[in-house]
C-alpha cells in the first residue's frame, strides 16, 4: 500500500492519489476487523482451555487417595490450580493471541518482502539460524526456571494459607512478628528464584534484539546501495523498510512470546503431573457386588498396617476382630493405639499390609471402594462444616433428601430447634468451618448428616472438646437415637457410650489387650481401669 501510494499516487495526478489511500484506508479497516476477532476468539478458547484444565485436574484429584494428600500439601496443589492455571491461561489466550498475530505478520511480511526484493529477503533469512540458536540453547534452562519459580510461590501461598487459618493460635502465642519473618523469607526466597529467572529471559530478549535489528540494519545498507545505483526505487525501499520492521517487530515480540510460553511449559508440567497421578484405592476390574440387603457384618482378620508417611511404626499389628450386625463397640486406648487406623481401613483409604478386612463377608479389595463406603456413616471427631448452606451440609449425608427428611434428620439429632432460629432457615449461609455455630450445634448438624445416610455400619468418632452440661446432654442423646439399629464402632470419650457398649476393645500399640463390658474391665485392674480413672467422670 505505501509503496503504491509513493511510487504511483505521488507520481500521477491529484485525483488518482485519494484513490490509493482509499485502498490503504481499506487495509486498515480489514486489519482491524481480523485483530478484534483475533482477540476474542483466541481469548475464548484460553479461558476454555483453562476451564476444562481445572475441571480435568479437580475430578482426577478427588479420585486419589488420602495418602496423597498426606505426602502433599494440600495448600501446594491449590496454588497449581490457581496460579499455574492463570499462566496458561495467558499463553493459551493472551499470549497465544500475540504469537498468531505476529507469526502471520512475520510470515506475511517475509512473503512479501521477496516480491518486493528477493536478494534482500534472502539476507534477511539467513539469520533466522543466529536467532534459534540462543532460543534453543537459553530456552531449556528457562523452563526449568519457570518451574522452580512457581515452586516458591506455591511455597508462599501455603505459608500464608496456614498462618490465616490458625491466626488465633498465632496471635495468643505472640508469634505474629515471626510469622512475619517466615512469610517474608518465603517471598524473598521466591523473588530470588524469579530474579534468575528474569535475568536469563533479559539475556535471551538482548541477544535476540541484536540479531534480529542487527541484520535488518544491514540489509537497509545495502537497499539504500541498490538505490543509489538505480536498481531499487524509492517506493520499493520504503516498502521494504516499513515491512522489514514490522517483521523485526514481530520476531522481537515472539521472542518475548517465547519467554512466556517457556515460563507456562512450567505450569503446565506442574498441572500435568496431577493429571498423571493414580489413585492407590481403586476399584477391582470386576468388582463383587456386597450382599443386598447389608447386615453390617465388620471383621478384621489377622490385619498389619503401617502409613506411608510412617513406615517404621505399626498402627495395626497382626490385628483380629469380629463385629457382629447391630452391635455397638467401644474402642479405648491411649494416643496412638491404632484406634482411628479402624475407620481409615474399613473405609478403605489405605490397604493393609498383610491380613484382610472384610464388610459383610466381602473383602474389601474385591470390592468397588463406592459400594463399601455407600454402606457406612461417619461422625468425625473433628465435625467439617463447609462454606455452604445448612440445607447442603445436611444434604451431605443424602444429596436428593427432601425437606420433610432433612427436617425429620435435624429432630433425630436435636438440631432443628437452633436451625429454625437461624436468619433464613435451612438458606443461612454457615460460615467457613461453621463459624456461625457452637461447638455442640456443628456435632449436631454431623450426626443429622450421618441420619440421613441412613447406612448399616456407623463409624462415630466422639469429639473430646468439653460441651456445657446442656448441650452433652442434647448430643449424648442424639447419638443414642442414631446407633439404633445399626453396627456401631465408636471412639469412646464419654462414660455414657462405653457404659451402653455390648463389647469394649481396649487397644495399645495396635493390637487388642483387653476386651468386654465396662463393670469388669473396670476392676480388672489393667490398662482400662487405669484409663477410665483419668478419661472418664466416674
Amino acid at each position: 500500500g505505501f509503496r503504491l501510494v509513493i511510487d504511483r499516487g505521488f507520481a500521477q495526478s491529484g485525483g488518482d492519489i485519494g484513490r490509493w489511500f482509499e485502498y490503504l484506508l481499506g487495509v486498515v479497516i480489514v486489519m482491524a476487523l481480523a485483530t478484534a476477532s483475533r482477540f476474542y476468539f483466541v481469548s475464548w478458547l484460553g479461558e476454555r482451555v483453562v476451564a476444562d484444565l481445572r475441571s480435568a485436574v479437580v475430578n482426577n484429584l478427588l479420585r486419589l487417595s488420602p495418602s496423597y494428600f498426606e505426602a502433599n500439601r494440600p495448600a501446594e496443589v491449590a496454588s497449581r490450580l490457581t496460579a499455574d492455571t492463570t499462566l496458561i491461561e495467558q499463553a493459551v489466550g493472551t499470549t497465544a493471541s500475540v504469537a498468531l498475530r505476529n507469526l502471520v505478520l512475520a510470515i506475511g511480511g517475509i512473503t512479501y518482502l521477496f516480491t518486493l526484493a528477493p536478494k534482500l529477503a534472502a539476507m534477511l533469512l539467513l539469520g533466522i539460524p543466529l536467532i534459534l540458536g540462543p532460543i534453543l540453547f537459553i530456552g531449556r534452562r528457562l523452563r526449568d526456571m519457570s518451574r522452580q519459580s512457581q515452586d516458591r510461590i506455591a511455597d508462599v501461598g501455603v505459608i500464608i494459607d496456614e498462618v490465616l487459618g490458625a491466626m488465633k493460635i498465632v496471635q495468643a502465642f505472640g508469634q505474629e512478628k515471626r510469622e512475619g519473618q517466615r512469610f517474608s523469607g518465603a517471598v524473598e526466597y521466591a523473588f530470588t528464584t524469579a530474579k534468575t529467572r528474569i535475568r536469563t529471559r533479559a539475556i535471551l530478549t538482548a541477544v535476540l534484539i541484536f540479531v534480529i535489528f542487527g541484520a535488518i540494519t544491514l540489509i537497509m545498507w545495502q537497499g539504500a546501495l541498490d538505490v543509489q545505483a538505480g536498481r531499487m526505487t524509492g517506493g520499493t525501499i520504503f516498502a521494504f523498510v516499513v515491512t522489514g520492521g514490522f517483521v523485526a517487530g514481530a520476531l522481537g515480540a515472539l521472542t518475548e512470546v517465547y519467554g512466556d510460553l517457556v515460563r507456562s511449559a512450567g505450569a503446565a508440567q506442574r498441572l500435568a503431573e496431577l493429571l498423571s497421578e493414580q489413585p492407590g484405592i481403586a476399584a477391582p476390574t470386576k468388582p463383587i457386588a456386597l450382599p443386598t440387603p447389608s447386615e453390617g457384618r465388620v471383621a478384621f482378620e489377622h490385619v498389619t498396617f503401617r502409613y506411608p508417611t510412617r513406615p517404621e511404626t505399626k498402627a495395626l499389628a497382626d490385628f483380629t476382630l469380629s463385629i457382629e450386625p447391630g452391635e455397638t463397640v467401644a474402642v479405648v486406648g491411649p494416643s496412638a493405639a491404632g484406634k482411628s487406623t479402624l475407620f481409615q481401613l474399613i473405609q478403605r483409604f489405605y490397604d493393609p499390609e498383610a491380613g484382610t478386612v472384610r464388610v459383610d463377608g466381602v473383602a474389601l479389595p474385591d470390592a468397588d471402594p463406592a459400594d463399601v463406603r455407600g454402606r457406612i456413616a461417619m461422625v468425625p471427631q473433628e465435625t467439617v462444616i463447609f462454606a455452604a448452606s445448612a440445607r447442603d451440609n445436611l444434604r451431605y449425608g443424602r444429596w436428593d433428601a427432601s425437606d420433610e427428611e432433612l427436617w425429620a434428620a435435624a429432630e433425630s439429632a436435636n438440631a432443628a430447634e437452633f436451625l429454625h432460629k437461624l436468619p433464613q432457615g435451612l438458606e443461612t449461609f454457615m460460615g467457613e468451618g461453621g463459624a456461625r455455630l457452637s461447638g455442640g450445634q456443628r456435632q449436631r448438624l454431623a450426626i443429622a448428616r450421618a441420619i440421613l445416610r441412613n447406612a448399616p455400619i456407623l463409624l462415630l468418632d466422639e469429639a473430646t472438646s468439653a460441651l456445657d452440661a446442656e448441650s452433652e446432654r442434647l448430643v449424648q442423646d442424639a447419638l443414642e437415637k442414631l446407633m439404633v439399629g445399626r453396627t456401631t464402632i465408636v471412639i469412646a470419650h464419654r462414660l455414657a457410650t462405653v457404659r451402653a457398649a455390648n463389647r469394649i476393645i481396649v487397644m495399645d500399640e495396635g493390637r487388642i489387650l483387653e476386651e468386654g463390658r465396662h463393670d469388669a474391665l473396670a476392676n480388672a485392674g489393667g490398662l482400662y481401669s487405669r484409663l477410665a480413672k483419668l478419661q472418664f467422670d466416674n
